[in-house]
């Protein structure tokens, strides 16, 4: 399936007493991958809360492989494995300039009708932007 790649450099703030970026801070930069992923497909969480859709993460797995330090500029490469119903899935890699793999993590979330607060379906939109890109 289609993957997208950002860079950002490691801000000081983001890292613990030993230099390295602190465990919880790469929630955050998943976030910042899946949403730039769907926004260059314009598909926006904005948009989707406008239609009444929330997309909350129910489960997260991560595996540090490596520390990425303070000031180090990392890629994450965000890609969804397959095609979403009620959930979608996203799988991301971390890598340093050296190109040395850091973490690898998965997230699954979940299509949320704000009025019913149940799951529901990806909206018809999101499903024919996703069969576009992976025809």
């Amino acid at each position: 399936m289609k993957s997208d790649k950002i860079q950002f450099r490691v801000r000081y703030g983001e890292t613990d007493q030993m230099g390295f970026v602190y465990y919880g801070n790469y929630a955050q930069y998943f976030e910042m991958g899946r949403t730039e992923w769907l926004r260059k497909l314009g598909i926006t969480y904005k948009k989707m809360e406008e239609d009444g859709i929330m997309l909350p993460v129910m489960n997260l797995n991560i595996n540090y492989l490596k520390p990425a330090k303070y000031d180090d500029l990392l890629t994450l490469k965000t890609i969804l494995p397959k095609l979403p119903s009620a959930k979608i899935e996203f799988s991301y890699e971390v890598y340093n300039e050296e190109g040395e793999l850091l973490t690898t993590a998965k997230t699954t979330l979940v299509f949320v009708n704000m009025k019913t607060n149940k799951p529901t379906r990806a909206p018809e939109y999101v499903l024919k932007k996703l069969r576009e890109i992976s025809a």
